[in-house]
């Protein structure tokens, strides 16, 4: 895996991934950034978030579950002193579908937290990492949380 971050300008950044795809990282004006594009720190949790959404669709899906949506909600807390790492990651999955059996759903995040997402394992390492979720079913609109 691969990737290439050229300067812009100012605080701004373009990473270029190694599979050809790019993203714009900028700072706040008090960094002397001009508020352009996502923080890197931002995009860790976009990362994780994401990885884990991955996970947890591909596994439903495995296991013939009507998934129709996934949405994961990530919040972090961060170390007041450099190098503000994380300290503290809450995970909300709001996971939709028809007849979503809650067992599955809840194995399905923890397979990914403990066995998969290695983006949340390794944020595991220095972060206390949390998850929740929901169970929206979609025609009847019940919800179903753990």
């Amino acid at each position: 895996m691969k990737a290439r971050i050229k300067w812009v300008e100012g605080a701004s950044f373009v990473g270029e991934s190694g599979s050809g795809h790019a993203v714009v990282m900028d700072g706040p004006p008090e960094s002397g950034g001009r508020d352009l594009g996502i923080r890197p720190m931002e995009m860790i949790l976009i990362g994780m978030g994401g990885c884990s959404a991955f996970d947890v669709v591909h596994i439903l899906k495995r296991a013939r579950q009507p998934v129709s949506d996934c949405v994961v909600e990530v919040e972090a807390d961060r170390a007041e002193q450099p190098p503000r790492v994380f300290t503290r990651i809450r995970m909300h999955f709001i996971v939709s579908g028809d007849g979503l059996s809650e067992k599955q759903v809840a194995r399905a995040i923890q397979l990914s937290a403990e066995k998969y997402c290695s983006a949340s394992i390794m944020l595991g390492k220095v972060a206390k990492i949390s998850h929740d979720y929901e169970i929206v079913a979609d025609s009847r609109g019940a919800v179903e949380s753990g």
